[in-house]
Parts: C-alpha cells; sequence; structure tokens
C-alpha cells in the first residue's frame, strides 16, 4: 500500500505539471472560441470512456502491473508530442490520446488497494492514495505554473520524465496482486460466473449504477473547475497561471492534512449521507466562484469546495469497491473512474457555452445545478 502510495505520488506530480494550464495554453496559442476548445475535452473524454472499458477487464484477466507500466510509458510519450502540437487537428489527435492512457495507474491501483484491503479498511486506504495523489497536485502546478512562465514546453518535458520514473518505479518495486494467482481454481470459477471479460452483471447491478449516476453528475460540476477555473481567473480578474497554482495547490493541501482525519470521522455515516454533504459543500464552493473578485475569494471558494471533495471522494471509492465482486473488481473501478470521463466530456462543453453565450460567470451557476441535483 505505500508503494502504491509513492506511485500515486509520482504519477499526480508529472500529471499536474500539464493538466491545469492546458486550457489556457491551447486558449492562448491558437486564440479559438472556449467552447471549441471544451470540445477536445470531450473528444479526450470519449478516448478515455472507450480505452478504460477495454483495459479493465484485461486488468481482470491478465493483472494490473504490467498494464500499469505500458499506461505510463505510452503517457510519457504522448506529453513529449503535446510539446509539439500547434494546430487544432493535432491538438484533436493527442488529447483523445492522452485521455486513452492517463488512467492507467489509477485504475490498477485502485483494483490493488480492492484486492489487498478488508471492506472496513478501505475506505481509509483510498483516503490515504487520495492524499499522494494530491501532494502531487499540490508540488506539481505551483511548479508548473512557474514553468510555464518561462515557457510551457519545460512543463511537458518534465511530466514525460516524471512518468518514465514511474514506469521504472513500478516495474522494479510494485508486486501484482491478481486474486486468482493466490486464490486459485475457486476464483477462476467466480471469473467465469461473473462474465469472463464481459460488464454484463456490472450493468444490471442496480445499486452501483445509481451511485455512478450520481457521482456524475458531481463530476461534471468538478471538471468544470479543474478545466475553466483557470482561464476564468486569467481572462477575467487578470490572475496569472503563477498565482492559480496556489490557488489549485490550496485544494490538494488541504487533501494532504485532513483527508485521512475527514475520512475516518465521516466513516462512522452512512455512506450515501456522507456523499450528500460533499455535494452541498461543493455547490457551495461554487456559489463562492460566481462571486468572486480577486485571489482572496477565489482562494476561500476553493477551500470550501475542496470540504466538499474530502467528503465525497474516498466514500463513494469504498462503496464501489465494497459492492464489487472479486472477480470483476478492475472492471467496477474502472467503470467508476469513467465518472471523470464522462463528466469531463459534458461539464467543459456546457461550461464554455455558458461563458461564450450567457455571462463569464453563469459557468458556475450552471456546475451548482448539477451539484444540486444530485444532492436532492
Amino acid at each position: 500500500i505505500w508503494l502504491l502510495f509513492a506511485g500515486t505520488l509520482l504519477s499526480s506530480t508529472g500529471q499536474a505539471l500539464v493538466w491545469p494550464f492546458l486550457t489556457i495554453f491551447i486558449r492562448e496559442q491558437l486564440d479559438i472560441p472556449l467552447s471549441r476548445i471544451t470540445l477536445l475535452f470531450t473528444l479526450q473524454s470519449i478516448a478515455g470512456f472507450a480505452a478504460t472499458a477495454t483495459i479493465s477487464p484485461l486488468m481482470d484477466r491478465f493483472g494490473r502491473k504490467w498494464l500499469m507500466v505500458i499506461g505510463v510509458v505510452a503517457s510519457s510519450a504522448v506529453l513529449i508530442a503535446m510539446s509539439q502540437a500547434a494546430t487544432y487537428p493535432q491538438w484533436a489527435a493527442l488529447l483523445p490520446l492522452y485521455g486513452v492512457v492517463n488512467a492507467i495507474f489509477r485504475i490498477g491501483s485502485y483494483a490493488m488497494v480492492a484486492d489487498l484491503v478488508s471492506a472496513e479498511r478501505r475506505a481509509g486506504t483510498y483516503a490515504l492514495l487520495r492524499m499522494g495523489d494530491n501532494l502531487g497536485i499540490a508540488v506539481g502546478p505551483a511548479l508548473g505554473g512557474f514553468l510555464a512562465a518561462v515557457a510551457y514546453e519545460l512543463s511537458y518535458f518534465l511530466a514525460a520524465g516524471v512518468q518514465l520514473a514511474l514506469a521504472v518505479f513500478t516495474s522494479a518495486v510494485i508486486a501484482e496482486t491478481l486474486p486468482r494467482q493466490s486464490e486459485g481454481p475457486a476464483v477462476m470459477t467466480a471469473f467465469s460466473a461473473g462474465g469472463g471479460m464481459g460488464y454484463g452483471p456490472l450493468l444490471r447491478d442496480r445499486a452501483f449504477l445509481a451511485i455512478w449516476g450520481l457521482y456524475i453528475l458531481m463530476q461534471i460540476a468538478n471538471s468544470m473547475v479543474f478545466v475553466l477555473l483557470g482561464v476564468y481567473v486569467k481572462e477575467n480578474y487578470a490572475i496569472a497561471e503563477n498565482r492559480f497554482g496556489f490557488i489549485i495547490g490550496a485544494n490538494a493541501l488541504m487533501v494532504v492534512f485532513f483527508q485521512y482525519a475527514v475520512t475516518r470521522i465521516s466513516s462512522r455515516r452512512p455512506p450515501l449521507s456522507t456523499i450528500a454533504a460533499g455535494g452541498v459543500f461543493q455547490a457551495a464552493g461554487l456559489g463562492v466562484f460566481a462571486i468572486s473578485r480577486g485571489f482572496a475569494a477565489f482562494l476561500g471558494g476553493m477551500i470550501v469546495f475542496t470540504v466538499g471533495e474530502l467528503l465525497l471522494v474516498p466514500t463513494a471509492t469504498a462503496l464501489v469497491a465494497n459492492i464489487a465482486p472479486p472477480q470483476m473488481r478492475a472492471r467496477y473501478m474502472g467503470v467508476f473512474s469513467l465518472s471523470f470521463r464522462v463528466g469531463s466530456g459534458i461539464g467543459p462543453v456546457v461550461g464554455g457555452l455558458l461563458n461564450d453565450h450567457i455571462a463569464p460567470a453563469a459557468t458556475w451557476y450552471g456546475a451548482m445545478a448539477f451539484c444540486g441535483i444530485a444532492v436532492a
């Protein structure tokens, strides 16, 4: 588990050097409407959706580790290619490729936790991985913001190097955890009963599908924040990338310092109540964004928004892991991770349309509506 924590930290640091600034970079480079840029993220989400639907059954069949290694090596190659992209068609090809490769390590690590940890301890363990993830997000955007001020390409090169380091780390020290290697014929029988490589039992699991649908609504709002907030604060309130990096960093540091303690307390409550409470805090933070005018106000909105994340994410992840049959864990965790893909495919486009055709602040009122529906 601690090795997975270290791997998650590496993965997150590398990716966070780039993703908070992608919308700003493409907007400045191509000088096109925001709604057109957000279509690129929809393509990314569709590609990620299709890839996850394929990769998760392969992890259940052949193992987690080596697919994770392949994923991070491929991610490094795509980041190098992105550093040279200069046209809309090039971005339209590369962002979907990035969507295919950049979630593989997370899916594998979440499945490994479900393999290794008993049901009553999973929420705390996912909280621990989320701390590693957000420690990387605390470091990555702050460093990426300063690199972007010099040359955006530097962020891509450093991110690619970190991904290669993660590939070496995973190959050398993380062990395979696929249950049937240790549990033998009983798990092979369960694997066959669970639908082999298919998704039939999952698609008939109404409890899972209900949780997944509600979580997608919250991820639509979440994606608006992490895709559009950077360009919103820069274009409307002259908050540059290096200062915006500290707003994202505040989100990450709160998770690092408070996630485990919050999860230990919230795990004593019914999970759906905790998830709903998280949605209320997220909606409140979005409301603060809508009325903010300066750096301190946006930072305060991010703090409120992050309280919602602290309640929401580990609780929902553990709930899904507890629902998943052992022989289908990677598929359940993979489909659950697609909530982010679906949210990223819908949220930025909706936010871009609201920005372009109504008003920039309408983005955050629209995001509040998605959270409110989910909570209700």
